[in-house]
């Protein structure tokens, strides 16, 4: 195992020597699809060969309930209740432990960010992932998460890619069109989008992600993954630091996204 202590802000630090990508779902806005993205984009990756970990730091334990439903016959991926600090009789870093091959290690946050050192949190990430979904309320809530990301997590002066997944997104839509328009002012890439569509849904259910399902595949659906995957170094670029300039597949647009609608 590799053992992963947290710091004092709660984030799991590396105790290897081997490299391990640490990649943050974050939004201080709850409901916007965190676990969506997080449990996603581990299936995928496990499905592409890379050993993934999956941290839960919400107490709710969304992302530990996916994983407890995912069918054995699918890629493994390894999961740490990281919200539970009860266990007296171990030692906090020897729960947030990972396999030694682990590639990936994904952390599902919780809204709020109650009691937890920011700044630490941004400072151990290799690369942060930002939900949003397409409300005024969601995207003022955003706007000011970035804001306290950019200032209070310093994310800017500790050079973390930054990557905004619009979530359950429709076409033709005034919402739609707000949250374009607010997105474009960010000067942060859309990394995925993602539609707004019963499929994830089903896949939450059934322990699976969304390119997982039985049912006949919707490209528009299963596209954003790969592309997510490799903007964060995995993928065709194994060695690539996130967000750099050896660009990844090219992102859908939103036209691509409802183009079999």
């Amino acid at each position: 195992m590799v053992m992963l202590s947290r710091r004092a802000g709660g984030a799991p630090s590396r105790k290897t020597t081997h490299t391990v990508l640490r990649v943050i779902v974050m939004n201080a806005k709850g409901g916007c699809g965190k676990t969506t993205v997080a449990t996603n984009l581990a299936s995928y990756a496990a499905s592409a060969g890379h050993p993934t970990a999956l941290f839960d730091y919400d107490p709710q334990g969304s992302s530990g309930r996916w994983l407890r439903n995912r069918p054995k016959e699918c890629a493994s991926v390894y999961g740490v209740s990281a919200f539970d600090n009860a266990r007296s009789h171990v030692t906090r870093s020897f729960q947030l432990r990972v396999p030694t091959d682990t590639r990936l290690a994904i952390v599902d946050t919780p809204a709020g960010f109650s009691g937890i050192n920011f700044e630490d949190r941004v400072s151990e990430a290799d690369a942060i992932l930002i939900p949003v979904l397409p409300s005024a309320i969601d995207i003022h809530s955003t706007a000011d998460f970035i804001r306290d990301l950019l200032i209070k997590g310093k994310a800017r002066s500790h050079h973390k890619p930054l990557g905004i997944v619009a979530n359950r997104i429709r076409a033709h839509t005034k919402s739609l069109e707000k949250l374009e328009r607010f997105l474009e002012t960010l000067g942060i890439p859309v990394v995925a989008r993602l539609r707004d569509t019963q499929r994830y849904v089903r896949a939450a259910e059934e322990g699976l992600g969304v390119h997982e399902l039985a049912e006949r595949q919707s490209a528009s659906d299963t596209s954003p993954w790969p592309a997510l995957l490799e903007w964060i170094g995995l993928a065709a670029a194994p060695t690539r630091t996130p967000g750099s300039a050896q660009g990844p597949s090219p992102l859908p647009s939103t036209a691509d996204l409802f183009a079999e609608d």
